[in-house]
């Protein structure tokens, strides 16, 4: 079962005051921090992407993957009954194998929220929504608050925000930083996912002040991309966060989640990015309340790999349900 990101106890929230208090106190920080080597991130991402696993190890991170999905549909043309059969399928990937975990989350539009809550009840699976003018987050905060609201009012658990990167790219942090204070109070006992769309943000040094922006802030995950935008989640931009993170708990007892989103289609990507938090960030971050992978198709890649594991054949990609 999985259950909402509880913060870790180790500490107190940390006391920002000093470093948030305007624009100029947050630049200097998030300016000050240490620049990310382009051309080392990259190599080591690419040098953890080949490391290989044996078989136990693979059955242990397939069916960990499975529980680490927010299997999300975020389209146009989603229906109320699309979104009760994604729903079903979180609580029962492999209605043929009842030993298949469930995913973390299903990842909807706020209306959609009180469907997938009728649908999952009190399975675990949690309900997450994405919020604050998704995917674009051009809009005013009264009304990125009313949407957050709404969503918790409906059902969430979990609410996937986005920043302005308008905003944040012409250096206007402070504001970014009280309309992430501003989400996290309306989300009340939701927990909270800060979603950069790191595609836009132009350099890794961009992602590691976002990062750290978002975690002062009171985020409780950092994630990636909405998925609208190319690139989204990629190797080295989660290397970069998954290394905020841990420096984060480091320096404040505190521990944040880390969501790749987007782009994350198989079995042999997914175990890329576990073998990468095993490596960079550390065995704690291997739990679903510290990592999450926003997918579609993933599941079912992951579906079929683990097929073949237990019965020795590969099912057609038609065995499973369309995500």
């Amino acid at each position: 079962m999985t259950s909402t990101p509880t913060p870790t106890a180790t500490a107190p929230q940390a006391d920002f005051s000093d470093i948030t208090r305007s624009d100029a106190t947050l630049r200097r920080f998030l300016h000050g921090l240490p620049g990310v080597d382009q051309v080392g991130a990259e190599a080591r991402a690419a040098a953890l992407g080949t490391r290989s696993i044996k078989t136990t190890a693979k059955d242990y991170a397939i069916d960990l993957a499975i529980r680490m999905v927010d299997l999300t549909t975020l389209e146009g043309q989603d229906t109320h009954g699309k979104v009760r059969a994604l729903a079903a399928k979180a609580m029962h990937p492999d209605p043929a194998d009842p030993s298949c975990p469930m995913t973390a989350a299903v990842c909807v539009y706020p209306d959609m929220v009180a469907t997938a809550k009728e649908v999952l009840g009190t399975s675990g699976v949690n309900v997450a929504a994405v919020a604050t003018a998704f995917p674009s987050g051009r809009a005013a905060l009264d009304i990125k608050l009313a949407d957050t609201q709404d969503a918790v009012e409906a059902g969430a658990d979990e609410i996937d925000m986005v920043i302005d990167r308008g905003a944040f790219l012409s250096g206007r942090y402070k504001a970014v930083f009280d309309e992430i204070v501003a989400v996290r109070e309306a989300c009340g006992g939701a927990h909270l996912k800060v979603i950069f769309e790191t595609g836009e943000l132009q350099t890794y040094d961009n992602v590691r002040r976002a990062s750290w922006l978002a975690m002062m802030a009171g985020g409780h995950f950092i994630k990636t991309s909405t998925g609208k935008v190319q690139p989204a989640a990629t190797l080295p931009v989660t290397l970069v966060m998954l290394e905020a993170v841990r420096d984060f708990r480091e320096a404040t007892g505190q521990m944040i989640g880390v969501k790749p989103a987007g782009g994350i289609r198989t079995t042999k990507d997914a175990i890329k990015y576990l073998v990468m938090v095993n490596e960079v960030a550390g065995q704690d971050w291997l739990d679903p309340d510290w990592f999450r992978f926003g997918a579609s198709t993933l599941l079912n890649d992951l579906l079929m790999q683990r097929t073949k594991m237990t019965t020795g054949r590969y099912s057609g990609p038609d065995y499973f349900t369309l995500d």
